[in-house]
């Protein structure tokens, strides 16, 4: 076992460098063929056994800037370390700060990358010896920047249990959720009766046995090399999982499926089998993993041995090209690590992996074939209640059947779809408290990005960008050097090292309202809308109308059963991490830019009720000015006209309110509940009883305060093109220049949008189509009507687009009855705020239309559109003509999809998407620029496109850095440098001028209040 060994590296002269060992590790007699090496310039100056080293104070040579122990490898860094790394096969990391902890590929690195730190640094290294329940801790996420790394006993300990736990959820979910249904299985057979269970539970306990058992027989028969059709294909990766973690892995994933599917109670199969091939690929890797990693750690070897065993991490070693596992190869590793080419050796290990990626055709055939066995083998028991000539008749729980979409005239495309019963339909949303959900929030700091797939989680797969199977794109990331992608994962890393934890007050009063039917503060009702009477008249104008409401009916249903599903589902995950002292996000990129957590259900991106659950795992003291950000925080969260007041005017308004604030806080559902009437209830409440404590507290500057505070752009899409355009009136309608208060670009969207109509409306209805429209919409235009059509025009937004969008707001309303007319006035609405909009931000219009007439340009020589952000990363647009690969399966013949980078550009859609897209890349680049900065000042931030959070004491000097930079971010040359970037890559095409741009000076954002606000 390895000690704790702290490390204190001092430049005390330019000649000399001086190592401190504080402790030294005990020695064990496994231990003592380790080595230290001093390296230098020149190479490995110096080393020798690790029980050589003389004494705890030694001075190494002068030109040794680096000590590197074996095994594990353990660095310490000086101006050299770069070269030494290299010359190990590693790189070093270019995200690092002084006392930050990094795990490469070598077990674990600690290291730092400033100036001041490689002159001056401390450095405390530590491992743990591996086995079956105990890993390595590779992250010690709150020591990190510290001046001088000592890590407690306890915490430790603390760290270490965690760590094993991440390690669980991450390799044995599928496994344990196996065991669970066995030994609730024993435990029937042993009392000789059926458990008291759940339904839904109950129906997934039904299913297992007999799935496990087909599955069983199954992997025999390909044993037995039984001829069936595709069994040569799909058996050799059927049988690499025992049979329980297949069964527990296809009906989680279908059931998965069938609660966020919006097709009521089916899912198609090409979806399904995809699915649950790509679950079962994962849990074979991590399987496979695992194996090994028991089989080496069993292994009795010496030291240096024992280096080429895991000098990969926890990686596979074993493959067709290289066995490493052979005598001889040990022996040529052994050698070459003796000689000191740990580059040819790490190389070596490298390549010695045969687990090739699965194809999308292996996928889809091992998928089928078990859903095929989970039909043959799974049944429901209609209640007692339900009209059946036998109850104790069972039923088959899903059916294969196919479906015919009308694509257009005369063309239907068929395909097929697994249904469930519709006892099954019933229950499906409370099953989702027994599902498996892998990639969960992480109990400990997420791996530090240092390659494509290398960070995030420890174990399931994890890559730096979302590239939509996109080669093009993946390849671009991969082959851009790292160096130049430090900012982006940089800025990654901080998001995803921001520590969260469940505010468990709110959840009660989520749980307390969810069980007794919803239906209030955007909670889904519980309950189904009814559907229409069937008319009794002949009048076909009447029956249009019913059909038309029917349709409209089911389909709210649908919607209503999908959000109560993942309402489940985001409550499961609350529930399971409510008593987490803290979790984190890992973070990963589009191919935008754009940061998402990894995890997809409950995290600070989602719905109000998502982000009232969480707040930050490490609170700050409101200090001098927290209690007033507090205070306009909860004004903002009421929404309406109080969110476009001054500052001033919104603290006076939260002042007004204390009594119902402090009522809302202690008795949140016994009381006036005035915090249901603001448009974020769940975030307003938790705000109220942040409030309520901190004037209670008696000194409010000394309240240490959890809850996340938020900076939101003012129409952020319209603030990037006005500083790209220059564009004074622009920038005046989005707050890019001082005010009194807030500038309402949506309400003065609005006003214009009004003034039209008003005019319409004295027409005659007979001879104006519009006329009719205008009248029934004649009080209802606001800011609220037109705010995300405007909000979105700036990404493109359709008109078809901009119509579903001021329809919903009509609907929600409640206003127009004849669904019809409502639809008609839909339409109208739409096609006059495009055209308000239009006359307003005219420069806007001109850059837009100038990048997407450089996209066409691109596209139309066949060419996809390609560019690079700011900080760094590549963006290709993805959009090519699909491929159709028809792979037959024991289901049916199914089609896969797949963008290939032979087949031919989609020129309308590369063209259309290139403005949004390259937008959504700047307002990317802001957002991690603004990460790094507060990270650098000590901030916690988190980040949503365009909403920034930290702590309420901490609020006024994240203010300053976002404006800096975005101030920075737009002083560069960006359309100029696109420009230079497309005349580079396609020399042969001509390209228009970039329009002219007007005389805004940038640095007026640094004095504007209401930037952010």
């Amino acid at each position: 076992m390895w000690r704790s060994v702290v490390w204190k590296l001092e430049r005390a002269g330019r000649g000399r460098t001086d190592v401190h060992l504080s402790c030294l590790p005990k020695i064990t007699q496994s231990q003592e063929s380790a080595t230290f090496v001093a390296a230098n310039t020149e190479g490995f100056e110096k080393q020798g056994p690790l029980n050589a080293i003389p004494d705890a104070r030694s001075n190494f040579p002068s030109k040794a800037p680096a000590l590197c122990f074996q095994p594990p490898h353990f660095c310490t860094t000086f101006p050299q370390l770069d070269e030494l790394l290299s010359q190990l096969g590693q790189s070093f990391p270019p995200n690092l700060t002084h006392g930050s902890v990094y795990t490469s590929e070598m077990p674990f690195m600690y290291g730092m990358k400033s100036a001041q730190a490689r002159a001056y640094a401390s450095v405390a290294m530590e491992a743990v010896e591996s086995s079956d329940e105990e890993v390595e801790v590779h992250a010690v996420g709150d020591l990190l920047g510290t001046a001088e790394l000592k890590v407690d006993p306890k915490m430790k300990k603390k760290r270490q249990k965690l760590y094993r736990r991440q390690v669980k959820v991450e390799t044995e979910a599928w496994q344990q959720a196996a065991a669970e249904y066995r030994e609730v299985i024993v435990d029937m057979c042993r009392k000789n009766l059926a458990p008291n269970l759940p339904f839904a539970q109950a129906l997934l306990l039904g299913w297992f046995e007999p799935l496990r058992d087909g599955i069983i027989e199954e992997q025999k028969a390909y044993q037995r090399r039984e001829q069936r059709e595709d069994r040569s294909m799909y058996g050799p990766y059927l049988a690499q999982l025992p049979a329980d973690m297949l069964a527990v892995i296809t009906m989680h994933r279908l059931m998965g499926l069938l609660m966020s599917d919006m097709d009521n109670g089916s899912v198609k199969v090409v979806h399904a089998a995809i699915q649950i091939g790509e679950a079962v690929e994962q849990e074979v890797r991590i399987h496979q993993l695992m194996k090994k990693k028991k089989k080496h750690m069993e292994l009795k070897t010496g030291g240096t041995e024992r280096i080429l065993l895991s000098s990969k991490g926890d990686e596979v070693i074993t493959g067709q090209n290289v066995d490493i596992t052979s005598d001889s190869m040990r022996e040529k590793v052994k050698k070459l690590v003796k000689q000191n080419k740990l580059r040819r050796v790490d190389s070596i290990l490298r390549h010695a992996s045969t687990d090739e990626p699965w194809t999308a055709a292996i996928h889809v055939k091992v998928g089928s074939r078990l859903l095929e066995l989970m039909m043959e083998t799974s049944f429901v028991q209609p209640a007692a209640d339900q009209e059946c000539p036998d109850v104790l008749d069972l039923r088959p729980a899903f059916t294969h059947t196919l479906k015919s979409h009308h694509m257009r005239r005369n063309l239907n495309r068929t395909y097929g779809v697994i249904e469930c019963d519709p006892l099954v339909m019933l229950e499906i949303n409370q099953s989702v408290r027994h599902m498996v959900m892998p990639y969960m929030p992480m109990l400990v700091h997420p791996r530090p990005w240092l390659g494509f797939n290398e960070g995030g989680y420890l174990h399931l797969k994890s890559s730096i960008m979302r590239t939509q199977g996109t080669k093009e794109q993946r390849m671009a990331v991969m082959d851009t050097p790292r160096e130049s992608m430090k900012k982006v994962m940089e800025a990654l890393d901080i998001l995803g090292g921001t520590s969260w934890r469940i505010r468990a007050p709110i959840l009660d009063v989520v749980e307390k309202m969810w069980a007794d039917g919803g239906g209030l503060a955007n909670l889904v009702d519980a309950n189904d809308v009814g559907l229409p009477e069937k008319p009794e008249t002949e009048d076909m104008e009447e029956w249009r109308r019913w059909r038309f409401s029917a349709s409209e009916a089911k389909r709210t249903n649908k919607e209503r059963h999908s959000i109560r599903c993942d309402t489940e589902i985001k409550l499961a995950v609350a529930r399971k991490l409510r008593d987490e002292e803290e979790f984190y996000y890992p973070h990963n990129v589009d191919f935008r830019g754009r940061a998402y957590p990894m995890h997809p259900h409950l995290n600070h991106l989602g719905s109000d009720m998502c982000r009232g659950l969480l707040e930050f795992a490490k609170g700050r003291p409101l200090g001098s000015t927290g209690l007033y950000w507090l205070k306009i925080h909860l004004a903002n969260l009421c929404g309406g006209p109080v969110g476009k007041m001054s500052f001033e005017r919104r603290v006076a308004y939260t002042d007004n309110h204390m009594d119902k604030i402090f009522d809302s806080a202690e008795r949140p559902l016994s009381g006036l509940r005035w915090w249901l009437l603001a448009e974020d209830p769940f975030q307003c409440l938790a705000a109220c009883m942040d409030i309520r404590d901190a004037i209670l507290s008696g000194d409010p500057s000394t309240y240490v305060s959890y809850l996340p505070v938020h900076q939101d752009g003012s129409c952020n899409g319209l603030q990037h093109y006005a500083a790209l355009g220059r564009d004074w009136d622009g920038a005046q309608s989005v707050n890019l220049t001082t005010g009194d208060q807030p500038a309402d670009v949506y309400a003065g969207i609005a006003e214009r949008v009004r003034l039209i109509m008003e005019k319409d409306v004295l027409k005659n209805p007979l001879t104006n189509r519009n006329a009719a429209s205008a009248q029934l919409l004649n009080g209802q235009i606001d800011r609220k009507l037109v705010k995300q059509t405007v909000m979105t025009s700036v990404y493109g937004v359709t008109f078809v687009g901009a119509q579903i969008q001021i329809l919903s707001r009509l609907k929600e309303r409640g206003l127009l009855a004849d669904s019809i007319d409502m639809y008609r006035a839909a339409a109208y609405a739409a096609k006059v705020t495009l055209d308000a909009l239009g006359e307003m931000f005219k420069e806007a219009r001109c850059i837009m239309v100038w990048l997407g007439d450089c996209a066409k340009i691109i596209a139309s020589a066949g060419h996809t559109v390609k560019w690079t952000t700011p900080l760094g990363l590549p963006v290709v647009q993805p959009y090519r003509k699909d491929t159709r690969q028809l792979v037959k399966t024991s289901l049916q013949v199914l089609a896969l999809r797949s963008s290939d980078e032979n087949q031919p550009v989609l020129v309308s859609r590369q063209r259309t998407a290139f403005p949004p897209n390259f937008v959504h890349s700047l307002d990317s680049s802001h957002m991690m620029m603004t990460a790094i900065t507060c990270k650098k000042a000590g901030l916690t931030f988190a980040g949503v496109h365009d909403s920034y959070w930290t702590h309420a004491g901490d609020v006024e000097q994240m203010n300053v850095m976002l404006r800096e930079n975005f101030v920075e971010l737009y002083e560069q040359p960006i359309l100029e440098n696109l420009l230079k970037g497309f005349q580079e890559q396609f020399p042969g095409l001509a390209f228009p001028d970039i329009p002219k741009r007007g005389d805004f000076d940038l640095k007026e954002v640094l004095k504007a209040p209401y930037f952010f606000n």
